[in-house]
Parts: structure tokens; C-alpha cells; sequence
């Protein structure tokens, strides 16, 4: 498989620019003559739906909720980045963009990450004109706060409900088109195969999940917006049907994975009480601008909170990493609680726990100050728990949030297969082997709002308007795929249900390829996933049929792509031998702790290429080239 990222030459300012001169472009009438199918409606879904049909072109957008506001992206709670600086403290693109190479611990591409920097002022611009009700200074100016990885103030938000209210900001363009015609809406609908014809991306198979039945869409060029894959542990801050399918679907059609082994850990998460729990609860990254976050400097000291004295406690964010303090980066912060949790200081009933406390901030700024920032947090925190974090401190433990893996995507944000294009967290592009808090809805809006109608239609230029028979041998085959693998797992009639082989594979992930990976457990989880894929074929029991709405048989499917995702996933961090970022392997640390990177081996990403099934796949390598940001040891110090 060829790699070609397709970066234009020139100083890195004036990359995009020039390439969006050098771009084909399609004229107005032409535009209504093409046809784009846009799968999901989150951040990076809406905006390009919105934006393309806006544009003039026909669009068809896909979403498996029942509405498109209910697409994860609602679910972010802390802010956006945008380099405006506003706060005057320094800000600029360049720093932008070198934070997010350093954050990424220098596993992302320049290219992409630096047009992400410059496009954030724009997307700004753009929601406050949507009506995004932004947090406001006194005299009116927009408000910024930090957020963990940088030294500079620029984090736009909107209480802790930042993704609801950009989504709605998007969701209200979409809808907009929608009104007019020109996009059409298909909600409960899943994409369960990708049509490829001679090479290219032309359609997608989907079912009604309400009705059962499978049919094709055809088009000119395909966008997937699905989100990330992180639910492959299955206990997790993302919705329960959050999914790889889509991306998985591409993936055994020809598009490269590009470094699957890379998830985030969340440091701020509600910790688990019991095996009762299908998924995890985020507290926001921003909850570490005033809490101060802490642990017994005893082990095993057990005592509430309030009696556990100034100098008996470990601030051990701020002792260890004094220049970002509680505000470090969250694969660092994560590694940081779990070594205080293995090391027996770890609070609450289980022990996995440590304290985000606020009891500095409400004595220095008042109870008052602290609930207009943070009162909705505060409140779904004493929701869950019973405990009143403006009485007693919150406890918290890292948890699976994001995926920096996806799909392996060019500067146009195309995949190996031409046609396809891969938006937001469902392709690998900018947050290398780390993301910076607040970037995600950063590049969701970027990808959808700004760069794919410029590099969409420069594809659609070098192609003729065609409509996709539908007698084509291509899409007979793929909907025969599609109902034929509704009929396997139905026929099956097993004794284990989905989620308990869901629930396995997540504690096989979460002990060998999560917060920390060696070559023993990674070797050990790549024999207990195929055998208990091999399970999962031969017992599983999915009730109903596929005829009308069966949720057992739409979870079904996304377990089973789960249980090939979790390999490849184990695979990649296996031949991965060094530490970056959220992939730390215990043989590759320093003598304090921290990652160690090997620049002469793997500065490089990894994109997997499908060589069928029973067979091994092929990893292929884009080398990493570092010219405008020096590589050098990420210290947070």
C-alpha cells in the first residue's frame, strides 16, 4: 500500500493557503450534480452536511440516534481551543500548533496540526454567529480558561455543556438545509458495509433500525464522521452505542487504520463502584483550573478527607510537574493516579481513587464564583454519587475518553480508498499519540466547517457525475454481505449474551492495552481475544430477528467488530517499542516514570492494510518529518 499524505510544499504559514489555490474547484451548476453521503451527525458530521449543502451540492446524512442532536459530540463538556488570544498572555497559531505537536508527544503530522491551529480563529467566528452562548467577561468579551497542556489561557466554553451547545450551533445549520431541501435526513439508519466500485468509494449498505431493512445509497464521495472506538473496553465515558463499525466496514474494504493502539485515558472520571456499570462518567478537564487534585502520603490512610492534615497530603500533580501542575497533560495526570493507586494511597471503598478538591478555590473565590463556572458539573457529580463536592472533595480515577487512532487520512482528509473521506475522531490526523483537552471539538468543527468543502470538491472536480445502478454487482454483494451476517448472528441461538462477551473483551483491553502495556500482556491478549472471538461465533445469543427493531442484534454486530478492532489494536501496540504519549509500555520509561520515545524507530505512523481473513495484516509506515518543530523529550517539568 502507497502512503502519499499529500502535504504541499512550502513554510508551513502558507501551506493551506497555497493549497487551497492550487485546489480544483466546481462551478455552482455543476455542484447540484453531485451527490455526497455524510455518515454521522456530530461536530464534524453536521458542520460538513451543513456547510456542503450549503455549497450547492446534494447531501444525504446518516445517524443511527434517533436525532442528530443526539450525537456524542453533546456530550463534551469543557471548551474548544482557538489560538484568538484574547487574554493577551502570549497566544499565538505557532504556539497552538507547537503545543498540540508536544501534546501528541511528536506523533502527529505538522501539516494537518498546524492548518488545525490556524482554522480554530475562524471557527470561533463562526459559532458566535451561530449564536453559541459563550462564556463572557464582565464587559462583554468572550472568556477563556486553561486547560491541561498549555501555559497560555485559550479554551472558549460554555459552562461545562461546550459540546451540547456547539452541536446545537451545528445541528441548527444542518437543519436549516434540511428545511430547504437539500440535504436529506436519515436517522436510525447504520452503516453496516461500504460500496467500493473499481477502487473508489460510490455508496453505503444501512439499516433501518426501526424497520429491518437493508438498502443501498449511492453517491459521488462518502464522508464518515463516526466517532471513536474507545468502547471497545466497554466501560468507557462514551455513549453506550458509540461504535467502530463504520470505520471497520472501510477498513476491511482498503482503507489503512492508522495507530490503532492509540487511546486516551481520561485523569478526571468518576471511578468504578461495581461490575454492575455499563459505562463511566466524565468530569471535566476544566475542573482542574481550581480543584487541587491529591492523595494520603501514607498508604493505606483511610481517613475522611477533612481529617487528614495539610502536610499529611500529596499534591503530587504540582510537586512532580511544577510548570503545568494540576493542569499537566491527562496521559501524564493518568499515569500520575494510577501510580499513587498501585502504590496503596489510592482513596474510596476500592482504593482506585484520588481527590479533586475545591475546598482552596471556594475559600479564595467564594462558593458563589465556583458555582457559575462549574455548577452543572457539580451537580451531575452529587447526582451520582451523593457526595457534595462543595462539602467534601470529588473522587476521581482515569477512564478510556478518546481515541487518537482512526482512519488513515491525508492532507484532504481522504483515506487510502479515493472518494472516502474520514472526519473528526474517526480519523488519525491530529492529535498524534495524545490529545490536548478541548482539541477534540476543535478539529471535529475545523474538518467539517473548513477544510472538507475545499478538498471534497477538489475530488469531485477530477470526477464525472455518474449515478450507481442498483443491479451493480458491487452493491448486490455488499447487501448479501450485510444480511448475510445478520443471519449468522441470529441463527447462532447461543447461551452467553452480547454483553458479557462485550464486558470480557473490555477487561482483556483494559488489563494488557490500557493505561500501561508490556510484551507479556500484550502477547497474552492477543491469544485470549481470538479464542474468545471464536466464543462469540459459536454461543452468543442474539434473540429476535432481523425483520424490525432488535437492539440486541445492532449491539451484536458492534461486539463482533469490536473483537477484530481489539486485535489489530493489541497488534499495533505490541510492535510499537517505545513510550509516546497515552501508549506507555512499562520496558520503554525513564528512571522517574515518564515515557520514553525512540525517535530512530518510530517516528513514523503506523497504518494497517487488511490482507483478509485468517491472515495477518500488513502495517505500513508514513514517516514523520519534523521541520518546523524541533523534536525533543516532552517534559511537563
Amino acid at each position: 500500500m502507497k502512503l502519499d499524505a499529500k502535504i504541499p510544499a512550502g513554510p508551513i504559514e502558507k501551506k493551506w493557503e497555497q493549497h487551497q489555490l492550487d485546489m480544483k474547484l466546481v462551478n455552482p451548476a455543476n455542484k447540484r450534480k453531485y451527490k455526497v453521503l455524510v455518515v454521522g451527525t456530530g461536530l464534524a458530521g453536521a458542520s460538513a452536511a451543513a456547510t456542503l449543502a450549503e455549497l450547492g451540492y446534494q447531501v444525504e446524512a446518516f445517524c443511527y440516534q434517533d436525532s442528530p442532536r443526539r450525537a456524542h459530540s453533546i456530550a463534551a463538556q469543557g471548551g474548544i481551543n482557538a489560538a484568538k488570544n484574547y487574554q493577551n498572555d502570549g497566544d499565538s497559531v505557532y504556539r497552538l500548533f507547537y503545543d498540540t505537536v508536544k501534546g501528541g508527544d511528536f506523533r502527529a503530522r505538522e501539516a494537518n496540526v498546524y492548518r488545525l491551529a490556524q482554522v480554530s480563529v475562524n471557527i470561533i467566528d463562526q459559532c458566535v454567529a451561530q449564536g453559541v452562548p459563550f462564556a463572557r467577561e464582565y464587559g462583554g468579551l468572550l472568556a477563556n480558561r486553561s486547560f491541561g497542556g498549555a501555559q497560555v489561557s485559550r479554551t472558549f466554553y460554555a459552562r461545562g455543556q461546550t459540546g451540547q451547545q456547539l452541536l446545537l450551533g451545528a445541528y441548527q445549520a444542518l437543519e436549516r438545509q434540511v428545511g430547504l431541501g437539500k440535504v436529506k435526513m436519515h436517522a436510525r439508519h447504520e452503516l453496516l458495509e461500504l460500496v467500493v466500485v473499481e477502487g473508489r468509494a460510490r455508496g453505503i449498505v444501512v439499516r433501518d433500525l426501526v424497520t429491518g431493512e437493508v438498502r443501498t445509497h449511492a453517491g459521488d464521495a462518502v464522508v464518515l464522521a463516526t466517532g471513536g472506538y474507545g468502547n471497545v473496553f466497554f466501560l468507557a465515558t462514551y455513549a453506550k452505542g458509540c461504535n467502530g463499525t463504520a470505520i471497520w466496514r472501510a477498513y476491511k474494504q482498503g482503507a489503512a487504520f492508522g495507530n490503532p493502539c492509540y487511546t486516551q485515558i481520561h485523569p478526571t472520571c468518576i471511578p468504578v463502584t461495581g461490575d454492575h456499570q455499563s459505562k463511566l462518567t466524565l468530569m471535566s478537564e476544566s475542573l482542574r483550573n481550581d480543584g487541587r487534585i491529591w492523595v494520603p502520603k501514607q498508604a493505606g490512610d483511610k481517613r475522611p478527607p477533612a481529617q487528614i492534615p495539610e502536610d499529611e497530603r500529596d499534591y503530587y500533580l504540582e510537586r512532580k510537574y511544577p510548570s503545568f501542575g494540576n493542569l499537566a497533560p491527562r496521559d501524564i495526570a493518568s499515569r500520575a493516579a494510577k501510580e499513587a493507586c498501585d502504590a496503596g494511597r489510592g482513596v474510596g471503598p476500592t482504593g482506585l481513587g484520588v481527590y479533586l478538591d475545591f475546598g482552596d478555590a471556594i475559600q479564595r473565590l467564594g462558593q458563589g464564583a465556583i458555582r457559575e463556572k462549574y455548577g452543572n458539573l457539580f451537580e451531575m457529580y452529587e447526582r451520582i454519587t451523593d457526595d457534595d463536592p462543595y462539602q467534601v472533595p470529588m473522587r476521581i480515577f482515569p477512564a478510556t475518553h478518546y481515541t487518537m487512532g482512526g482512519l488513515w487520512v491525508d492532507y484532504n482528509l481522504m483515506s487510502t480508498i479515493p472518494g472516502l473521506f474520514v472526519a473528526g475522531e474517526a480519523n488519525f490526523s491530529d492529535h498524534g499519540a495524545n490529545r490536548l483537552g478541548a482539541s477534540a471539538l476543535m478539529q471535529g468543527l475545523a474538518d467539517g466547517y473548513f477544510v472538507l468543502p475545499y478538498t471534497i470538491g477538489d475530488f469531485l472536480a477530477r470526477v464525472k457525475p455518474e449515478p450507481l445502478a442498483a443491479d451493480h454487482p458491487a452493491v448486490r454483494a455488499a447487501e448479501a454481505a450485510v444480511r448475510a451476517r445478520s443471519e449468522k448472528l441470529l441463527s447462532i441461538r447461543g447461551k452467553r449474551t452480547v454483553m458479557s462477551f462485550h464486558r470480557a473483551l473490555g477487561r482483556i483491553m483494559w488489563e494488557h492495552c490500557g493505561m500501561a502495556r508490556d510484551r507479556q500482556g500484550l502477547q497474552a491478549a492477543l491469544q485470549k481475544i481470538p479464542a474468545l472471538r471464536a466464543e462469540f461465533w459459536e454461543n452468543v445469543n442474539v434473540p429476535g430477528t432481523g425483520a424490525s427493531l432488535n437492539q440486541s442484534l445492532e449491539s451484536a454486530g458492534r461486539v463482533a467488530d469490536f473483537l477484530e478492532l481489539g486485535e489489530l489494536m493489541c497488534r499495533d501496540a505490541l510492535e510499537r517499542e517505545e513510550s509516546c504519549g497515552g501508549h506507555f509500555r512499562v520496558e520503554h520509561q525513564t528512571e522517574d516514570g515518564e515515557a520514553r520515545r525512540d525517535d530512530q524507530r518510530f517516528a513514523h505512523v503506523a497504518a494497517w492494510e487488511y490482507a483478509g481473513e485468517e491472515r495477518a495484516p500488513i502495517r505500513n509506515v508514513e514517516p514523520l518529518n519534523f521541520e518546523f518543530v524541533h523534536l525533543a523529550t516532552r517534559s511537563y517539568k
